[in-house]
Parts: structure tokens; C-alpha cells; sequence
């Protein structure tokens, strides 16, 4: 490292194994959640806002008309952006629950006598075997985010 505290190019780290799964996840997902939001959100999006606009429009109505014709044209997205969240965060969780699975394995294993470098392996392979499983199933999970988006709003 340089004195500003920068790698210097010739010396980098060792990218860990379970780096490497976190960032097969997190690709997996980042893509899904691209295709959601080009395909789905942001047709609402425009839609909600072409529908504010509407309301404004209106210069008969009240302030507070007004305020609730664009909290009627912003329902739809929120509704749409809670169910991707709740999704997301069930997803995130499942993969919790089997990660902390295969620590607790490994754990057990430790406390049972197996050597170090045997637990550690049978650890990656445990989670490299936890992020396949949930990498299967996004296409799952995002088709039937895409029904469901769908039939917002309808």
C-alpha cells in the first residue's frame, strides 16, 4: 500500500472463495432486478407520472384533490416496489438460512474433531451447493415477480 492508503498496482488480495459466491448472487440478482425495472417498473413509472400530470391539470379541484388524484396515480408503483422488496427479502433470507446451515455444519464438525482444512472445504462446498440451489431459482422467482406486476394496476 502507497501512504495514501491505495493498493499499489503490482500487489492485490486474494479474492476468498465465498467472495467469489457472494458475487455470483449478487450478479444473478442485480440482473433480475435490472430486468424487472426496464421491463415493468418503468412503464409504471411513466404511467404514474403521466397520470400526476393529469391531475395537475385540473384547475378546478382542491388542493387536497389533487393530493389524493396523485396519491391514486403513485398506488400502483408503491404496490409494485413493496412486492420486489418482499421478494428480495425472502430471497436474501433462504440464502441466509442455508449459509448459517453450513456454518452450523461446519461448526459441529470442528467441535467433533475434524481437521481444519477438511471442514473448510466441506464449508465452500456447502455454500457453493446453497447459492447453485438459489441462482435456480431466480428465473422462477422472477417470472412470477413478472405476473405479478403485471396484474398491478388492472
Amino acid at each position: 500500500m502507497n501512504p495514501c492508503g491505495r493498493w499499489r498496482g503490482t500487489e492485490q488480495r486474494r479474492v476468498t472463495k465465498a467472495e467469489l459466491q457472494q458475487l455470483r448472487v449478487r450478479e444473478a440478482v442485480d440482473s433480475m432486478v435490472k430486468s424487472l425495472e426496464r421491463e415493468n417498473i418503468r412503464k409504471m413509472q411513466g404511467l404514474m407520472f403521466r397520470c400526476s400530470a393529469g391531475c395537475c391539470e385540473d384547475s378546478q379541484a382542491s388542493m387536497q384533490q389533487v393530493h389524493q388524484c396523485i396519491e391514486r396515480c403513485h398506488a400502483p408503483l408503491a404496490q409494485a416496489q413493496a412486492l420486489v422488496t418482499s421478494e428480495l427479502e425472502k430471497f436474501q433470507d433462504r440464502l441466509a438460512r442455508c449459509t448459517m446451515h453450513c456454518n452450523d455444519k461446519a461448526k459441529d464438525s470442528i467441535d467433533a474433531g475434524s481437521k481444519e482444512l477438511q471442514v473448510k472445504r466441506q464449508l465452500e462446498s456447502c455454500v457453493t451447493t446453497c447459492v447453485d440451489d438459489h441462482k435456480n431459482l431466480i428465473p422462477t422467482m422472477t417470472k412470477k415477480m413478472k405476473e405479478s406486476l403485471s396484474s398491478i394496476g388492472k
